[in-house]
């Protein structure tokens, strides 16, 4: 054989080779990435706690314990009433501290009373003071206490 048809042979037995060999595959695509998983489903809200939101003065109160006819000013042998109103559930201690203010500018307590409530939605508190031989004319205050918080202050007078 000569040289020209060794080569040839040999060109043509590797590209031969070369078609018979394994073809290299394509890249696998990358698999599709996992979905997210869904959130988590909210938590049930607390029920929400029991909260002060309005206290009245008045000198009467209806079955309700609400103030018939809400006043700041009072005569000498009312008894005056408190009505705290409030919202939500739960147990809660609301207190009442009646304050007269003397005519150098001191505080002096009347009273003070607490009541442990433990409604499951609006409810109506009442609280009361009275003195058969009258009040002092004078300025007075009643503080609301939720958890030995101050949540209301209400001025009134004796007249």
């Amino acid at each position: 054989m000569n040289k020209f048809t060794r080569y040839l042979t040999i060109a043509l037995v590797a590209v031969g080779l070369a078609a018979c060999g394994k073809k290299e595959e394509a890249p696998k695509p990358a698999p599709a990435p996992a979905p997210a998983p869904a959130p988590a489903p909210a938590p049930a809200p607390a029920p929400a706690g029991v909260a002060v939101t309005s206290a009245t003065l008045g000198s009467a109160i209806g079955a309700d314990m609400r103030v018939t006819a809400p006043k700041d000013a009072f005569a000498k042998n009312d008894t005056i009433y408190v009505s705290i109103d409030t919202t939500g559930a739960g147990q809660a201690k609301l207190t009442s501290r009646f304050t007269f203010t003397s005519k150098d500018g001191k505080s002096v307590p009347v009273k003070e009373d607490t009541q442990t409530i433990t409604p499951t939605g609006p409810a109506v508190t009442e609280f009361h003071i009275s003195k058969p031989d009258g009040w002092p004319v004078g300025n007075y205050k009643v503080e609301v206490l939720q958890d030995d918080k101050v949540v209301q202050t209400k001025n009134f007078s004796v007249k």
